[in-house]
């Protein structure tokens, strides 16, 4: 049904299960397409619906390098300790950044608009009082993330093309678990929003309907509706599916999609790249 079809996705987030995330968010007849395009490095999905997926790779070099825990800390103490103020002030000035960038965002469904600028209002609000420049809380997590990303076995782009998709997902399982479990030491818990997760049906007309979500994120009620559809008798969440699809370079009839990219939004004057073609083709780090 379309509300188990949800359940079932968050339920494989809650335990952070990414490689059956994978499995359960596109129809078998994509899984090997996928894999064949994360084996040639096309696509890293479903990483590309997390924010800034491509800065993973690198993340987890920093984070499994040899002198992490060291480096990391200095590095803290020098940009982040003590820096509150500061960090108050950033966290609001991306927050309003982040909301027009997504307003403008063509690449965006609907839904997807509606429900992430619900997310960025209530990260904002969480990251401009959440403490981030604690210097004890911030020592205490380095360890947690070094020792997770050095147990995963992926510190570079080439081992996610060696590993294949379903093994590197599974590797990054025990990540995504110490990342959530540092941001609960500071008020975010992303655990206790998918387990507070109410979920019903909205509507439905024949192969398509829609869910409603609602759930507290950092005290903030996120309230948004999804799109589902129905493909060979089971329930997909809509925007997953065309991720999926795209990632994969299979057009919703079975086709191969086109190859014009998407529209691209200008890139943010912070020195970041101008967003390449192939980048404009996947779904934005905006989300």
């Amino acid at each position: 049904e379309p509300v188990q079809a949800v359940a079932l996705l968050n339920a494989r987030l809650r335990e952070n299960d990414l490689a059956g995330f994978a499995r359960e968010a596109a129809p078998p007849d994509l899984h090997a397409p996928l894999a064949a395009a994360w084996q040639a490095g096309r696509t890293r999905w479903p990483l590309e619906e997390l924010p800034f997926e491509r800065r993973i790779p690198g993340m987890l070099a920093a984070l499994s390098a040899d002198d992490a825990e060291i480096r990391l800390r200095k590095g803290f103490d020098r940009q982040f300790g003590h820096a509150d103020g500061e960090i108050r002030a950033a966290a609001q000035a991306l927050g309003l950044f982040g909301e027009k960038y997504l307003q403008g965002d063509r690449r965006l469904s609907d839904d997807e608009r509606a429900h992430y600028v619900q997310l960025v209002r209530a990260v904002t609000a969480w990251g401009a009082q959440a403490g981030l420049g604690d210097t004890r809380r911030g020592h205490a997590a380095i360890p947690k993330l070094v020792l997770a990303a050095r147990g995963s076995g992926v510190r570079a782009e080439a081992d996610f093309r060696r590993m294949g998709m379903d093994e590197s997902l599974r590797r990054l399982g025990p990540m995504a678990a110490a990342l959530k479990d540092v941001l609960r030491g500071y008020g975010l818990d992303l655990d206790a929003a998918l387990d507070g997760m109410a979920l019903t049906e909205e509507s439905r007309d024949g192969d398509h309907a829609r869910v409603r979500m609602r759930y507290t994120l950092a005290g903030a009620t996120i309230d948004t509706a999804i799109a589902v559809e129905r493909v060979d008798g089971r329930w997909y969440v809509s925007d997953f599916l065309r991720h999926a699809r795209a990632a994969a370079g299979v057009a919703a009839t079975g086709a191969p999609a086109p190859t014009t990219p998407a529209p691209t939004m200008p890139a943010p004057t912070t020195g970041s790249p101008t967003p390449s073609a192939a980048d404009a083709a996947k779904k934005p780090t905006s989300s």
